[in-house]
């Protein structure tokens, strides 16, 4: 065990997390934002949806996460004809001695820590309901048995947002156990140059590892422990209260457009995202603005819009847009009623970042 103070660990984490992103910044060129939502999801326990259009490098991004990490990693590639058994594994007769048979359980490319579930909107609703046990739970049952899946466990899928024909949409229920919904754009002109440049040369950089699966843990652990005041709280549960058409607070916009809003796992959803990117920041609380930084990825699938925003243009994004400029924020308090952090906190490890020798050993750095 080792215990440092707080303040040691919060300034370790952002340090892991600069490496992070520096690593993969080697192969994914110009999606800063997408790898810092993807990275608060995981310190934050959370999966991730990745949507946009073909050869964005959403799998890529995935694979590459894998690679500087000593975590176990799977691809499970959804099609029409995928089965369940095909994701979460079976039972099998094996023989035994003496002609006695026993049922032995094979599993399947969900026990991994880190789940690439690839064009997961091309499978029918039955086998992605899989995948929810996995997601919510953390374990899998076939028969009579629950096997626990390993920790840490996070599922990152990806959808195509333009191909319709022949998909199955996830369905709200689904669309819920993902704590972000990130949308993947386009790269600017200068970014589309250099990644053209980069993948027609016929060289690939070499990734270093820089965390191990302890050391996750101990992030997420330490992200939970961020402190939030309770004016941050009551800013997070006006923004949530808001999207709910038949809530009293909601603005017109959202009670003639919306059919229905986010659930109080929304809220859930912004807190930890907001810690996770004050914790990747090395601040040591909770703000506001990390609230506002996570709220349209944490928001855009729990909305429904209903027709009246369809015919004039309006989606959940905007939605989601339109709310951050006309919630207020509550009345400060009067005296401080933030949650001071630890002084100190006990995790199983330090989690400051990992070095490679030239026989790619993971070693401490510095």
């Amino acid at each position: 065990m080792a215990r440092e103070s707080f303040a040691t660990y919060v300034d370790q984490f952002a340090k892991s997390k600069t490496l992070i992103v520096r690593e993969m910044e080697r192969l994914i060129i110009g999606q800063r934002g997408v790898i810092d939502q993807m990275l608060a999801a995981i310190f934050s326990r959370g999966h991730c949806l990745l949507v946009g259009v073909p050869g964005l490098a959403k799998t890529l991004m995935v694979s590459t996460l894998a690679e500087i990490t000593s975590l176990t990693f799977k691809r499970i590639q959804f099609t029409p004809d995928l089965m369940p058994s095909d994701i979460t594994g079976t039972n099998v007769i094996d023989e035994v001695l003496h002609g006695r048979r026993e049922f032995r359980f094979v599993r399947g490319p969900v026990f991994a820590n880190i789940i690439l579930a690839d064009e997961i909107n091309r499978t029918p609703p039955k086998t992605q309901a899989a995948m929810l046990q996995s997601m919510q739970e953390r374990q899998v049952s076939v028969g009579q048995d629950t096997h626990s899946l390993p920790d840490p466990f996070f599922v990152i899928a990806t959808q195509n947002p333009i191909e319709q024909e022949g998909t199955y949409p996830l369905p709200e229920a689904q669309l819920d156990r993902f704590m972000f919904n990130v949308w993947v754009d386009y790269p600017d002109l200068t970014g589309e140059m250099k990644i053209l440049a980069a993948t027609t040369g016929g060289t690939r950089p070499r990734l270093q590892v820089v965390l191990n699966d302890r050391q996750i843990l101990n992030m997420q652990r330490l992200v939970v422990s961020m402190p939030i005041s309770e004016y941050v709280i009551a800013y997070v549960a006006r923004l949530v209260r808001a999207t709910r058409p038949k809530d009293p607070t909601a603005p017109d916009f959202v009670t003639k457009m919306v059919d229905w809003g986010a659930g109080p796992r929304a809220g859930q959803c912004l807190i930890m995202g907001g810690k996770a990117f004050a914790a990747m920041e090395g601040r040591y609380a909770v703000s506001i603005d990390d609230v506002r930084r996570v709220a349209v990825p944490a928001l855009r699938h729990r909305i429904g819009c209903n027709f009246a925003a369809q015919a004039e243009g309006v989606d959940s994004v905007e939605i989601v847009k339109r709310l951050l400029k006309s919630v207020t924020e509550p009345e400060p308090p009067k005296y401080a009623t933030a949650t001071p952090p630890p002084s100190e906190i006990l995790l199983d490890e330090p989690i400051e970042p990992l070095a490679v020798d030239a026989d790619q050993q993971p070693r401490r750095a510095g």
